[in-house]
């Protein structure tokens, strides 16, 4: 992003701004652009990995400074934490010395420099004179404020002349194990202090708190003490900041506790039965992932890595090789997790966070500098630094934090066939993957197309590995020993990843029985793909709608392929983001009209463009906002840009005279917003008037739409309720928010009352539909159309499953088991209730 006001003149300073948040950094941009009266300088934004994900990419940011760099060189400011070390990487990225010598990094703090960094620039200031306004701009705020604060400290927390120090007790059952050290270590790296941690129980330490490498070796396990002492201009904060996280065990969630503690006890009662594997020595192969596999035996294939030992002679071109193989493994990473969030969930993409962590960690990045200074090569420099680092962690007392070591050794391999050129190990026929240990980003890049299920020689059901497997629905066993290696290719391969039961070229009896079973569990997932296509009818004869959420072509074909009646949510902002400027109307009528002809004539429902203070537009002007969930969003947004929303429902109009189609608005909380919308709509439509069959609705999930629902009902055709955002509104439980998340459930009680009275004030007069996850939920399903819903709104592959969820309704024992949950205590007794009813029926 360019910042260049047009005037005559150019500033000889270009500036360079590096955030975590790529909507903090715009928004920094354009408060500096309020203050530079139409005087051009070129700022250039290096933040974020994306729109919403947080982090600094050191290639990112040396492409941000070639492009600002002037005649008078480039001021680089910062945020906290990691973002310096991204800098200092980008520039040993730069190939030219000269742009390298013409760059400042700035300790400035980053809104305030950057506004009177970009007043001196515009002013005509050379590098020097910009970056020392820079770093004095707080000082007019610090004699304001200087106040002395004589409030009162919390416990376990003392201030001294120099230093802060606080102590906390480990509540967390494995300890600071990956997750909850790298939330540590990322959340130090945010603030403006040196931090310093000391296993109190064992002596360990000190150790510096933001790099992970060493916060490992404090081997701090559950009901240990460790000391904080911090030192720096958020000293306080980050004592006070950690004892806090700590109090929270690090937002590590209940549920990811149990489930390390239900595989430990797997692990123990479990033995494999006639396990082909097993000795005399150990215990054999252990479930690690449910699900019955049946295939011949297959190897990821890559040849071994090649560590040369050479010498260098160019010290500095060897560390920006090692600096730009560490840049796009990071990017690879990034990439997977991602993925990974969208497909297993976001405590899944977490395991992902420590190898990130260790990527950008100081200290062990410093030792890689080092040595390769010191006349090694970049291969041997990373390959020997990673092996140390992995032998303390693997000699480290506890056993689940040695498995650790598996993301060091991980993270090695990556950059090494990085920095080497050579192919990650892949798997090239369909069968069952035979491998010693797989890497978490290995595991999450799995072809589903082609691995029937997986065999590790090494590992645990608490691995990295297994967790994503298990996210991923691939039958897995582990800790095969090291004969697994020796199956030959071809190999007939049968394993139940829910028992650890492991054959290898079993009798042909055995295979026709774990044939049997697997066919009886494919036989049901087939017969629900196979009646997609026709209605969803309850057994007393009730018609439901079963429609998908889409966000592109591509899924709406899968939808239409899936057996959905229709689109009941195309999410129109996948157009609207990731660029400069907003679509045509042109751009955005053929993209409906191809997502309507891929759904085959089945009407879709279009939402109109659903963005806010958490997904910024950079075309738009959008102040940033302190809680943006509670902000500008949605049809609030529209309305203050209305030729925006005009030029969308006249693209909808015109695919609306060719199709099926109905447009929904979001975030309503008043029935004038509504109004408003119709006349944008009824303009929009022009002289021919509103295209035939086309309905306008609203979205509910705000409260307050659920509870005046009546006043809606004259303004809308239909209503679709949103239980994500309806559920954290009424429950004050962010979704996204870890700490709070198991609090987000939509089948609290209090949810259901609302909606309740959604449907019972339409009963008659409008259509009532579902459209968050609760639609796919199987024990919300038989709530919802209780309490009256007739339309569910899932994700496309989810389409068969809730169609034969709801041939097996009764709709009359559904009224029933609603009302008796609508007088429940929370969303657990629900559960509990449907499940015993599930039970009884079933019985």
């Amino acid at each position: 992003m360019t910042h260049t006001p047009a005037a005559d003149a150019q500033a000889r300073v270009g500036l360079v701004v590096v955030s975590h948040s790529r909507a903090l950094a715009r928004a920094a941009v354009a408060l500096a652009g309020e203050m530079l009266h139409g005087r051009p300088v070129t700022i250039e934004v290096a933040a974020g990995l994306d729109d919403t994900t947080f982090g600094t990419d050191a290639v990112s940011i040396t492409q941000a400074i070639e492009r600002a760099d002037g005649p008078d060189g480039v001021v680089v400011l910062m945020d906290l934490g990691s973002a310096l070390l991204s800098a200092e990487l980008a520039l040993d990225l730069l190939t030219d010395p000269s742009v390298r010598d013409r760059v400042t990094l700035s300790p400035a703090p980053l809104v305030e420099g950057l506004v009177v960094a970009a007043v001196a620039a515009a002013g005509g200031a050379n590098r020097a004179e910009v970056a020392a306004e820079a770093r004095g701009a707080l000082l007019g705020k610090a004699a304001h404020l200087s106040v002395p604060d004589h409030g009162e400290k919390p416990d376990a927390v003392e201030v001294g002349h120099d230093e802060v120090v606080g102590v906390f007790r480990l509540e967390n059952p494995h300890g600071l194990h990956a997750r909850p050290a790298s939330r540590l270590v990322s959340e130090v790296r945010a603030l403006d202090a040196t931090v310093q941690l000391r296993n109190l129980t064992t002596g360990a330490g000190p150790v510096l708190a933001g790099s992970l490498t060493r916060v490992a070796l404090l081997s701090a396990l559950q009901g240990h003490e460790v000391e904080v002492r911090a030192s720096g201009p958020q000293a306080q904060e980050a004592v006070e900041h950690l004892v806090a996280l700590a109090k929270r065990r690090f937002d590590e969630q209940v549920e990811q506790v149990e489930q390390v503690e239900q595989v430990e006890q797997v692990e123990q009662v479990i033995a494999p039965r006639a396990a082909s594997l097993s000795t005399s020595s150990r215990t054999g192969p252990v479930a690690a992932s449910p699900g019955i596999a049946i295939g011949p035996a297959r190897r990821l294939t890559a040849a071994p890595l090649a560590l040369s030992q050479r010498a260098v002679e160019v010290p500095a071109a060897e560390w920006r090789r090692a600096a730009e193989a560490v840049a796009a493994v990071r990017r690879e990473i990034d990439h997977v997790r991602v993925l990974t969030l969208r497909e297993a969930g976001a405590e899944n993409a977490g395991i992902l966070d420590a190898h990130l962590a260790l990527l950008t960690d100081a200290e062990l990045l410093a030792d890689v500098k080092a040595r390769i200074g010191a006349g090694v090569g970049a291969v041997a420099a990373w390959a020997d630094c990673l092996a140390d680092v992995e032998r303390e962690w693997a000699n480290l007392p506890d056993a689940y934090l040695r498995e650790r070591a598996a993301d060091v050794r991980a993270v090695r391999d990556q950059v090494l066939r990085a920095l080497t050129g050579q192919a990650e190990r892949r798997m090239t026929a369909a069968g069952v993957l035979i491998a010693d240990d797989l890497t978490p980003v290995e595991t999450a890049g799995l072809d589903l197309q082609l691995v029937t299920g997986v065999v590790l020689a090494q590992g645990s059901p608490t691995s990295h590995a297994a967790i994503l497997a298990r996210a991923r629905d691939i039958p897995v066993v582990v800790a095969a020993g090291p004969e697994a290696l020796d199956i030959p290719e071809d190999t007939t391969v049968v394993l139940d990843g829910g028992t650890g039961e492991l054959y290898v070229d079993p009798p042909a009896e055995l295979v026709k029985e774990y044939q049997r079973r697997a066919l009886e569990d494919a036989r049901l997932r087939a017969q629900q793909v196979a009646l997609a296509d026709r209605p969803a009818v309850s057994r007393d004869g009730t018609a439901f709608v079963v429609e998908a959420n889409l966000g592109s072509v591509a899924d709406a074909l899968a939808a239409h392929e899936a057996g959905a009646d229709g689109a009941g949510l195309v999410r129109t902002e996948f157009l609207f983001l990731d660029r400069n400027v907003a679509p045509s109307t042109e751009e955005q009528q053929a993209e409906y009209d191809r997502i309507a002809s891929a759904m085959g004539g089945r009407r879709i429902t279009l939402r109109t463009l659903d963005v806010g203070g958490d997904k910024p537009l950079p075309y738009l002007r959008m102040p940033q906002e302190a809680n943006p969930f509670l902000g500008r969003r949605g049809i609030r947004l529209s309305l203050e840009h209305r030729d925006l929303l005009r030029d969308q429902m006249v693209a909808i109009c015109h695919t609306a005279r060719h199709h099926p189609t109905s447009i929904m608005i979001p975030m309503a909380s008043t029935p004038d917003e509504m109004i408003e919308a119709r006349q944008v709509l009824t303009d929009a439509a022009g002289p021919s008037g509103l295209p035939p069959g086309l309905r306008l609705g609203t979205m509910i999930e705000v409260p307050s739409a659920a509870l005046k629902i009546e006043a809606f009902l004259p303004h809308v055709d239909f209503v679709s309720i949103g239980t994500n955002d309806l559920t954290q509104y009424t429950l004050a439980a962010e979704r996204g928010n870890s700490a709070v998340a198991a609090l987000s459930d939509a089948l609290d009680p209090g949810v259901l009352r609302l909606i309740d009275q959604v449907c019972r004030a339409a009963n008659g007069l409008i259509d009532v539909a579902v459209c968050g996850e609760a639609a796919s939920d199987d024990l919300a399903i038989p709530i919802l159309a209780g309490l009256g819903v007739r339309e569910l709104s899932v994700a496309p592959p989810a389409v068969p499953r809730v169609k034969a969820a709801i041939r097996e309704l009764d709709l009359h024992q559904c009224a029933s088991l609603a009302k008796r949950a609508l007088t429940l205590a929370g969303a657990n007794d629900v559960r509990k209730l449907v499940l015993a009813a599930t039970s009884d029926s079933a019985g």
